[in-house]
């Protein structure tokens, strides 16, 4: 293509993006006009119809990306401080009933320093140190040697040591580093066989289903826990999540394995496998692995700690930060837009539940007469469905906080399926299986990227892998609740 026609293309693009902006701006200010009886729901407050508003915005900004995910909810956090806030512009202050209570300022502002927030940033500390070192490296290493040089083997290890960094590691960090270890191993194969795209798409496969086996695997989990604690008073520890969903988490990468194997089959038997890269030697390795092996432990067992996930978090910020090995410059590799979007969803959160408008909806709307099963499978169905098309992130944030109130309002009508959890961790997992298109999850995009593997190819495989991974998932986590394990 032509600097020219690049150039033509950016600015329909960008055109493009203006009108979807404006158009979104217009409908954001259509609902925050109407007359608050337009809704149905009564008793609803000006504060309450605001917040409508705000939400109509993330909703539209998150499905048609006209601004990037990260600075939607950034323009979520400002307008609520400054139009449903004690410390709002004084145009959009009011008393009495009809306006409503006004949310604190300073409890919007805190959502950027959410105790869960503290645990991703502990998670991308670690990966950051480890990449450094090259404890990366040696780890994969030493973890593909047992799996030798048969081709389908060499597949099933890259799956297992990939799912195992996704659960600890960004998954677009682990597949960004598993595809460099794979550029060797292509120059080997046949470019005409079918072993390449097995092996490029094993990489966001396991990237994004290790993500489920951890609360910090991938933001949608936090998401998901952070509701239940603050919204439900369920106390979900780091090893009891890993104890339901890590096992789920292996099967389905055996699965994947088959599954792949099947599709494209590799017509070279056998792979020599050579992992580059530089391993850091002395004291500072020994500090890296030793502050690794202690924060899994203490995430593994807060329970007899006593010291929550959120909390052991910062023992690697903190060692780290004293020796050096992370320094004001590494702190620039930090994910900050993901750190931004999971913050947004925690405002949104707080504004419906703290403005009451949450409430409001339940008493207008007859839940109750809901089918449990219905609503645990069509929340799964219409979040895996977003999931495909924008971020994973978002579309946990816009969900569970209106699920968490939606499924608490119902009270003990979903004691059948294990109560709200099910519903809410549910979510989590069905963002996580959302993996059809190239723009499903970074990981995806960073495997098309590579001009390796087709739309088509990420489809079936995505497609096929996500459709085992809610079947078995939501067929888990139906037995678990019923079994009471999430009361």
């Amino acid at each position: 293509m032509s600097e020219e026609k690049e150039n033509q293309l950016s600015s329909r693009i960008s055109a493009k993006k203006v009108w979807e902006l404006l158009a979104i701006t217009v409908a954001t200010l259509i609902v925050w006009n109407l007359p608050t009886d337009f809704f149905g729901i009564s008793g609803l407050t000006i504060v309450q119809q605001r917040m409508i508003a705000i939400f109509v915005f993330a909703t539209l900004s998150w499905l048609l990306e006209a601004i990037p995910s990260w600075a939607t909810s950034l323009v979520i956090i400002t307008v609520m401080c400054l139009t449903i806030s004690d410390n709002s512009i004084s145009l959009f202050k009011g008393e009495g009933g009809t306006f409503g209570e006004l949310l604190k300022a300073k409890d919007i502002m805190a959502t950027f320093a959410n105790p869960v927030i503290i645990l991703f940033l502990g998670g991308f500390i670690l990966a950051i140190a480890a990449t450094k070192s090259g404890l990366d490296v040696l780890l994969a290493k030493n973890l593909i040697r047992p799996f030798g040089h048969k081709s389908e083997n060499v597949l099933l290890g890259f799956l297992l040591i990939t799912g195992f960094f996704s659960m600890f590691v960004s998954n677009t960090a682990t597949a960004a580093m598993m595809l460099t270890f794979l550029t060797p191993v292509f120059a080997a194969l046949p470019a005409s066989g079918k072993g390449r795209v097995a092996l490029t798409m094993s990489i966001p496969v396991a990237a994004n289903v290790g993500g489920m086996a951890t609360p910090i695997g991938t933001p949608p989990n936090a998401i998901a826990l952070q509701a239940m604690t603050q919204q439900l008073g369920i106390n979900l520890s780091f090893g009891q999540w890993m104890m339901f969903m890590f096992p789920l988490v292996i099967l389905l990468l055996f699965i994947s394995w088959r599954l792949i194997l099947k599709l494209y089959p590799f017509t070279q038997k056998s792979i020599d496998l050579e992992i580059n890269g530089n391993i850091a030697h002395g004291w500072r390795m020994w500090i890296v692995t030793g502050t690794f092996v202690i924060t899994i432990l203490m995430w593994l067992l807060d329970r007899i700690t006593g010291v929550d996930a959120n909390t052991v978090a910062l023992i690697p910020i903190g060692i780290f930060a004293l020796t050096g090995i992370i320094t004001a410059k590494d702190l620039q590799k930090i994910d900050w837009s993901v750190i931004w979007m999971v913050a947004g969803g925690f405002a949104l959160g707080l504004g419906m539940n703290g403005s009451g408008l949450a409430d409001r909806a339940i008493e207008s709307i007859p839940f109750g007469n809901f089918s449990p099963i219905l609503i645990l499978l069509m929340s799964g169905l219409i979040c895996y469905f977003l999931s495909n098309f924008i971020s994973n992130t978002a579309t946990a944030a816009l969900l569970v906080p209106i699920l968490a109130v939606v499924c608490t309002g119902m009270g003990d009508k979903l004691s059948s399926i294990g109560g709200t959890p099910t519903v809410i961790i549910g979510i989590a997992l069905a963002a996580s299986s959302a993996m059809c298109l190239p723009i499903s999850t970074p990981p995806n995009a960073i495997a098309y990227s590579t001009g390796l593997v087709e739309q088509k190819e990420m489809l079936k495989v995505g497609l096929l892998i996500g459709v085992v991974s809610m079947v078995l998932g939501y067929t888990m986590l139906y037995f678990l609740g019923k079994a009471g394990f999430f009361a």
